[in-house]
């Protein structure tokens, strides 16, 4: 049963000249000034959220990105910032890239949060998929192996400083404490973290994407929950991963309903009609596109289609995905708020465990759209379930 709501926030500020007819996303290049609108624009979505009665405000951590689409590099501390001006949604890491990190500088800080905001920053992990950022801090991604490698043993490394008064670590990337470590007179044998989280076990999110077994094994081992689309990964429920999912967690002895320790995101559009709601938030949905179908978050596109949509003279004729297919697809809820309430009870039926849902708008929603769709679906719809 559907019982918590909440949305992603990406990072992205207002754009200008949207759509596939607009400015091609590598020809962006927005000014100092431009790019820290983020943070007045996380503070209006933060404040809403909490005022009509959300549960959860994801951020997502992103480097680099001069054109406007994800511009958050340190979601912890702007997390910390949101909890001291609203009240009671938590802010969720949505997610911290690991690779990117030292895990125990990682570990401390989220543990920094925990205590400074009483529990309300939720923790979150991730393995990246921009080049120009995890390649750039030092960490590989082309080499979707050794990423996957160094992620898995940073987040164990992360659990056992948690989890452990006092810890020490061996493997492939990390040795710690240091081999022979003299210390105030004694050899160092093993380290604590100070401060340990305040809120223990801690829950911990990540972004269920490639749903390999070894990945959702792994997720399982830790007691880590999924989320599936909305913003976090590629596609929608897809219903062979949800029982994917539920199967993993049965293997390491973490029996669930269908849809438990998942979160399911949804794009969504309020609108009187369906045919509204199209036209409406299309241009969105178009500098999406732009955004993400170079990086591969377009399943089934050709070469020559991901080429096309870099060049407002050929994108409109390249047979691009349209709001109908992502609609069609079960990616995206538009139409009246009776409808989109009616497609929820369907999910809820279908997946007795769920209890957690994201909803939001796509990279290149201005503010006040975002503003405006969010407190229409906490009137309109939310009633139904909370």
């Amino acid at each position: 049963m559907i019982k918590q709501f909440g949305s992603l926030f990406a990072g992205h500020v207002d754009l200008e000249h949207e759509g596939l007819d607009g400015t091609a996303a590598n020809d962006r290049w927005l000014s100092d000034e431009r790019l820290a609108e983020v943070f007045p624009k996380s503070e209006a979505i933060a404040k809403l959220m909490d005022r009509t009665g959300y549960d959860t405000f994801w951020l997502a951590e992103h480097h680099f990105q001069r054109e406007g689409y994800e511009c958050i590099p340190n979601i912890l501390m702007l997390a910390l910032h949101l909890c001291h001006i609203t009240k009671n949604i938590k802010i969720g890491c949505g997610f911290n890239i690991a690779p990117m990190w030292h895990p125990l500088r990682m570990a401390e800080d989220y543990a920094t949060a925990d205590w400074l905001t009483g529990g309300r920053v939720v923790f979150g992990v991730g393995r990246g998929y921009h080049t120009r950022e995890v390649e750039v801090f030092g960490a590989p991604l082309r080499d979707q192996d050794a990423n996957r490698e160094l992620f898995e043993e940073q987040v164990d490394l992360i659990f056992k400083s948690f989890n452990e008064r006092a810890f020490s670590h061996q493997g492939k990337y990390y040795t710690i404490p240091p081999p022979q470590m003299p210390y105030r007179g004694y050899e160092l044998s093993e380290i604590t973290l100070v401060p340990r989280p305040k809120t223990l076990p801690v829950e911990c999110w990540q972004p269920v994407v490639s749903a390999s077994t070894r990945a959702l094994d792994f997720m399982a081992k830790h007691n880590i929950k999924g989320i599936i689309g909305g913003g976090a990964a590629q596609g929608g429920a897809n219903d062979k991963v949800v029982h994917a999912f539920r199967e993993a967690r049965a293997r390491a002895g973490r029996e669930t309903k269908l849809g438990g320790d998942l979160c399911i995101g949804f794009s969504f559009h309020i609108a009187d009609s369906v045919e509204q709601g199209i036209k409406e938030a299309t241009p969105f949905f178009e500098e999406n596109i732009k955004m993400f179908a170079p990086l591969g978050f377009v399943p089934g596109l050709t070469p020559a289609q991901i080429d096309a949509v870099a060049d407002p003279k050929r994108a409109r004729q390249a047979g691009l995905p349209t709001l109908r297919n992502a609609i069609k697809a079960g990616t995206w809820l538009i139409g009246p708020p009776e409808q989109i309430t009616e497609q929820l009870k369907d999910i809820e039926k279908k997946y007795p465990g769920l209890e957690v849902v994201n909803v939001g708008q796509p990279v290149g929603t201005p503010q006040a759209v975002i503003l405006e769709q969010l407190e229409r679906f906490s009137a309109q719809v939310m009633p139904a379930f909370k």
